[in-house]
């Protein structure tokens, strides 16, 4: 494999600290998930962050105590009761606030992935479909959702240093009243691990980052591999070693990159510790050599070497953990880049609604749009008006542009050149969500929800998923009754095996409940982009004809390779390499024996 470079990491001490300017944001959103648990966890940290010191200070005092009464056989043991007594309410307080803290880490936690997850699935919403067509933006995507729940821990991880931190600042004042220079031996003994784990936590982010396409991948092999949905294509032609050995190879890689710097980790963490641990029982020696001399009592000794050894535990935890905390942090920026994201078709300051109802139409004045990253333009110089209340049929072969123009109606799209207009006014100055609202649209890719049938149907218009009448009327609109009543639990059956109870329904009983969809809103332009491609012939006929009766009076778009459908519309767009070669009704067309008159003779005479 090729060695990866990411020049936008830097493996420096100083982008660990740069990195820290995201936890101010990053508590700001745990703050307003939930503050009341935010400040409980606070409080409780800092009353067991003085718990190590008052245990030791009571400990030292029990030992002193006990050496004291030895010398003096009839002495009085209240004191030393009372001491034991206060070191068992200590040690019983400390298991209290841990637990209290383990529970409000998690359910804090929790809440936050929860948002932070709603939050990604709402801002994922408001970006162009273009965006989610770029292989970048996807990496993006995929970096930000794993923070969604990663980052829980960087929670916990930087409230514990807060804590540790308080307990420090209690144990170094009594150091520092004994010996200045154990603080300093102990600064000493953990610099040098803690550089290390810096060095090596930047190697991995960079590592992790860099991979974020490979691993992105490997997660769609695993998809590919063991799914309901490609379970038929990886049996019948016989897949799985193909796909297996893919994801080894690239699996294989990775192990082998991330190896190498965890080898290199534990060489370096092992020796570095070890320098640590010399400089630890140096002091502990000095303590010694002090009590032994008679400078200080035997209960001092265990208040210093329990001081200095928590000391020095806690500051290697604390500049260890600064380094995961500043590597979640720079997997924290991958979130935040995410949600910097902007749409750019959004509304104007002063875009105005849809006018109801529509009285000119829609007009395409000469459009042309290409992808991002394409040369070819996927529709070209386009001009055409869809009436008010016309059915107008677009008719072309793949790739003739046929989708992107109904995508360019539904302002997914922008047009790379020319305007669309509503009613005479440019499509960009109306209300973009009053917009689709009044565009009722079926793809030919529709998503086959694994939720009940009722859900299924309401998603064409979900905020009104509990009016059952309305979702019971759209069925039967779209002739979806039918395959609902036939089912265990009719409109509360799960569709899909994914769960279970879910019932699978064929392709024509999908699509059934999936034209449905469209009947949930009063739109004025109704879209149907080839959604009926898997009924027969007659099947198809029926359901545009109960559909042309259904809408009438409205705008509509088919889009249909059958041809005895689409004469059925007032007039045919016929699309060739994104440009209008066509337009006319049916029986316009075949009198001027063109393109359309020559396709729809020749699939006329395969019914022969």
């Amino acid at each position: 494999m090729s060695r990866r470079k990411n020049p936008k990491v830097s493996k420096s001490l100083s982008t660990q600290f740069a990195a820290l300017k995201n936890l101010p944001p990053f508590f700001g959103l745990i703050w307003d998930t939930s503050k009341v648990l935010f400040i409980v966890n606070i409080v409780l940290r800092i009353l067991k962050a003085a718990i190590p010191l008052a245990v030791l200070y009571v400990g030292k005092e029990i030992i002193d105590e006990v050496i004291r009464l030895i010398e003096v056989t009839d002495g009085a043991k209240e004191y030393l009761w009372t001491m034991v007594a206060i070191e068992l309410g200590l040690a019983l307080a400390s298991e209290v606030l841990n637990r209290a803290i383990m529970l409000l880490d998690s359910l804090l936690g929790d809440l936050f992935a929860n948002r932070s997850s709603v939050m990604l699935i709402r801002h994922a919403a408001r970006l162009d479909l273009y965006q989610f067509e770029d292989p970048e933006f996807y990496d993006k995507l995929e970096m930000a959702r794993r923070q969604t729940v990663g980052r829980t821990m960087l929670m916990s991880q930087v409230l514990a240093q807060l804590q540790d931190t308080i307990t420090l600042l209690f144990l170094g004042a009594g150091l520092i009243m004994f010996s200045p220079w154990l603080l300093l031996i102990l600064f000493l003994a953990v610099i040098p691990s803690f550089l290390g784990e810096t060095h090596f936590n930047q190697h991995t982010y960079s590592l992790t980052r860099s991979w974020t396409p490979e691993r992105r991948e490997l997660d769609y092999l695993r998809f590919v591999g063991a799914s309901d949905e490609t379970a038929k294509e990886v049996k019948i032609f016989n897949l799985s070693d193909f796909l297996a050995t893919r994801f080894k190879e690239l699996s294989d890689r990775y192990y082998e990159a991330n190896k190498k710097i965890s080898v290199k980790r534990a060489w370096w963490g092992s020796l570095l510790s070890a320098i640590g641990s010399l400089a630890y029982y140096g002091a502990y020696v000095f303590i010694i050599l002090q009590t032994t001399a008679g400078l200080i009592t035997v209960g001092s000794l265990t208040f210093l070497a329990g001081s200095f050894r928590q000391m020095r535990g806690m500051l290697q935890g604390i500049m260890n953990r600064f380094s995961k905390i500043a590597e979640g942090s720079l997997y924290l920026q991958d979130l935040f880049d995410f949600l910097a994201l902007e749409p750019t078709i959004r509304d104007k300051e002063k875009s105005v609604p849809i006018p109801t109802p529509i009285q000119e139409g829609f007009t395409f004045e000469n459009v042309s749009f290409k992808y991002i990253n394409s040369e070819k333009y996927a529709i070209r110089n386009l001009s055409f008006h869809l009436k008010k209340g016309e059915k107008l049929a677009l008719v072309g072969e793949n790739g003739a542009g046929k989708t992107t123009l109904v995508k360019l109606l539904a302002r997914l799209y922008e047009p790379s050149e020319g305007r669309i207009l509503l009613d005479g006014k440019d499509l960009r100055e109306y209300q973009l969500l009053d917009l689709r609202k009044n565009i009722g649209i079926i793809f030919q890719d529709y998503i086959r929800f694994q939720m009940k049938a009722s859900d299924n149907i309401a998603v064409g218009n979900i905020e009104l998923n509990k009016d059952m009448p309305v979702i019971t009327q759209a069925a039967e609109k779209s002739l979806a009754d039918t395959v609902i009543n036939d089912l265990p639990g009719q409109y509360e059956q799960v569709l899909g095996k994914r769960f279970n109870n879910g019932v699978e329904l064929s392709g024509g009983q999908w699509q059934k409940v999936a034209l449905a969809r469209a009947y949930m809103r009063e739109a004025q332009l109704l879209i149907l982009d080839e959604p009926t491609s898997a009924l027969d012939a007659r099947a198809e006929h029926e359901v545009f004809i109960r559909f042309a009766e259904l809408i009438e009076g409205k705008s509509a778009v088919l889009i249909s390779h059958r041809f005895s459908t689409v004469r059925m519309a007032d007039r045919i767009l016929f699309l060739e390499n994104g440009q209008l070669l066509e337009l006319g009704s049916h029986e316009e067309l075949m009198v001027k024996d063109g393109k359309y008159a020559e396709l729809f003779n020749l699939q006329a005479a395969g019914y022969v």
